[in-house]
């Protein structure tokens, strides 16, 4: 697929060879800043291969590398919610700062969409930019996501509280 600026990527499911990759891109401050604690600062080589296994057992594969120039440079997955949220996927990603403003992030949303609902019972796919992450929110909304909220200060991140916003398409 290429985008605007030509810049050809692909997704495909990650492989253990791309940890030396996910760790140069994910080790980088202004990544980690627009992504829950959950995903570590410093991001190290042994955090690359423990996620990297983890996401390989999923059936279907839920997370998939953004690949360009046979470099996994980001990832972007759906994660299953569970109970009265059922019929609902969250949407993830991150992208590695010197890919940011090619659209790709716009792309890879999009074929995660279609992806999303060929091969998971849901009617909703939806996503939780911070407020203070405009790209993020001009990529969800140029990918056809509606905001459905903006929460104040529901986030506390890095020491500070920020808005919460909830983009969402339905099938």
């Amino acid at each position: 697929m290429t985008n605007k600026n030509n810049m050809n990527f692909f997704l495909r499911p990650w492989q253990l060879s791309d940890a030396e990759n996910l760790a140069k891109y994910a080790n980088n401050p202004n990544v980690a800043k627009f992504l829950t604690n959950g995903f570590p600062h410093p991001y190290t080589i042994e955090n690359a291969k423990s996620f990297i296994e983890m996401v390989s057992q999923h059936q279907p594969t839920q997370i998939f590398a953004i690949v360009v120039n046979d470099q996994a440079v980001g990832s972007i997955g759906l994660h299953p919610q569970s109970d009265i949220m059922e019929k609902n996927i969250e949407l993830g990603y991150f992208l590695g700062e010197p890919f940011w403003g090619n659209g790709i992030i716009t792309e890879a949303i999009k074929q995660m969409v279609n992806y999303g609902f060929e091969n998971f019972d849901v009617v909703r796919i939806y996503a939780r930019p911070y407020g203070t992450n405009i790209g993020s929110q001009k990529a969800l909304e140029k990918a056809g996501f509606q905001l459905e909220a903006h929460i104040k200060g529901n986030i506390f991140k890095n020491g500070e509280f920020l808005d919460e916003l909830i983009y969402a398409v339905r099938k």
